[in-house]
Order: C-alpha cells, then sequence, then structure tokens
C-alpha cells in the first residue's frame, strides 16, 4: 500500500455518507468510518461501502481488557476493512491478542495500527489531565516503539512524528496522520498540525483529512488537491 489520501466520513446517517461519496464519480476515495458514523449505521454501513470500491479504515480506537479486544477484532476481521486500530496505552498484552482475534484461519488479517496520541491533545493537557509528565514526542515514540515491538503494522500519530516514528521504528512501520489541514484553512479542534505537502515532507504514509474535504465547498476538488499535494508530487 503506496502513500494516500484517507478521507474521514465523519457524518451522522449512511444518507449524508452516501449523498457524500456519490460525488466521487472518478476516483474512489480511500475511507475512514469513525465512531459517530459506525455507532449510528452498525457494521452494515462497513459492508455498502466496501461494496462500493472503497478501501476502508475502521477507526474504533479499541481499548478494554486483552480478551474483550481480542474478541471484539475477530468480529471486525469479518468485515474485510483494510486498516483498523486501537489505543497503543491498553498495554502490549492487548495489542498481542488484538492482533490473534484479527487474524483470520487462513492467516490474512487487516493492518493493525495504534494511537499515540490524539492529535487534539497537547503537552499542557497530557500533564494536567493524564499526569503525563515526559516530553509529549518522547511519549509517541515510546508507544510507537511498543506497538512495533507487540507485533502491530503502524501507528496514528501527529504528521510533526511521522519522520521521527520511521527513524526509530523503520521506513516500513506505517505512520497514518491525521491533523492535516491546507495552509489558508482552520485547524479547528487539531493542536498539531501541518499542511499536506509538509506531511508528504516528513514522511507520513497515510493523512487523514476531514472537514477541509467533507465540509468544503466543492470537496472533490478539495480531495484532489489533497492528493495532488501529498500523492502526485
Amino acid at each position: 500500500m503506496g502513500r494516500d489520501v484517507i478521507v474521514a466520513c465523519d457524518f451522522a446517517s449512511a444518507k449524508q455518507t452516501f449523498d457524500f461519496l456519490d460525488r466521487f464519480t472518478g476516483r474512489k476515495p480511500f475511507v475512514k468510518i469513525g465512531m459517530e458514523l459506525y455507532y449510528a449505521e452498525g457494521p452494515e454501513i462497513v459492508r455498502q461501502i466496501k461494496a462500493r470500491g472503497h478501501r476502508i479504515f475502521l477507526d474504533l480506537k479499541l481499548h478494554d481488557i486483552p480478551n474483550t479486544v481480542k474478541k471484539a477484532m475477530a468480529v471486525l476481521s469479518r468485515l474485510d476493512v483494510d486498516i483498523t486500530n486501537l489505543h497503543a496505552a491498553g498495554t502490549t498484552a492487548m495489542m498481542e491478542a488484538a492482533l490473534e482475534g484479527l487474524t483470520r484461519p487462513d492467516g490474512t488479517r487487516p493492518l493493525l495500527i495504534a494511537v499515540t496520541q490524539l492529535t487534539s491533545t497537547d503537552q499542557a493537557a497530557m500533564e494536567r489531565d493524564l499526569l503525563i509528565r515526559e516530553p509529549i514526542a518522547d511519549v509517541v515514540m515510546h508507544y510507537a516503539i511498543t506497538a512495533r515491538n507487540a507485533g502491530l503494522d503502524g501507528v496514528v500519530c501527529s504528521p510533526l512524528e511521522a519522520g521521527k516514528v520511521h527513524d526509530a521504528c523503520g521506513a516500513g512501520f506505517l505512520t497514518v496522520t491525521p491533523g492535516v489541514r491546507f495552509a489558508d484553512g482552520d485547524t479547528g479542534d487539531q493542536k498539531r498540525v501541518m499542511t499536506p505537502t509538509q506531511a508528504r515532507e516528513i514522511g507520513s504514509d497515510y493523512i487523514v483529512v476531514g472537514r477541509p474535504i467533507t465540509a468544503a465547498s466543492d470537496p472533490v476538488a478539495a480531495y484532489e488537491r489533497c492528493v495532488a499535494e501529498f500523492v502526485d508530487k
């Protein structure tokens, strides 16, 4: 899987989602299905989007005891998504159990990546709310290395951290990076952001882009702009 743009379909219903995806009559974007849409529509929305020919990143960020995550991943493995994820903070035991549950009887499985620190979290919030005093960059690297050692395929991290993750974990360890905004766009509630061009230059493998595309007056043009800046250069 090469470098690509993943569009965050953070909609509240199947109708809103398909109204959006129907605009894409040419290239079918790689899409992210997150909690809002999945909880509203259930696994059927994954099957329907997959049937339309889209690759899917199922972004549910599992975090529970190892046995529960293992069983949940076994269910998710039946949906034939391309990438799914969990929180690295769930510990090595949980990540290893997730891999075991996600792996199908024939040995195949979706890619499994771990969330390090959310891109809405900054140093002040991490210290105040989580009582983690180490520099956020060190925390992200530690979580990434722990995920790699557990056998995962990559991490979700800020694009600011993608290059360092590759340095620590290897070029083949995937970096999936939200927190991407156009240079002339609004950063919203994201704290650690980059443009698509900057994310490409620093080494992100996938960028996840939501509102700059989904809320654009012309979403297809915004998507193609992202692809031009991140993939095609």
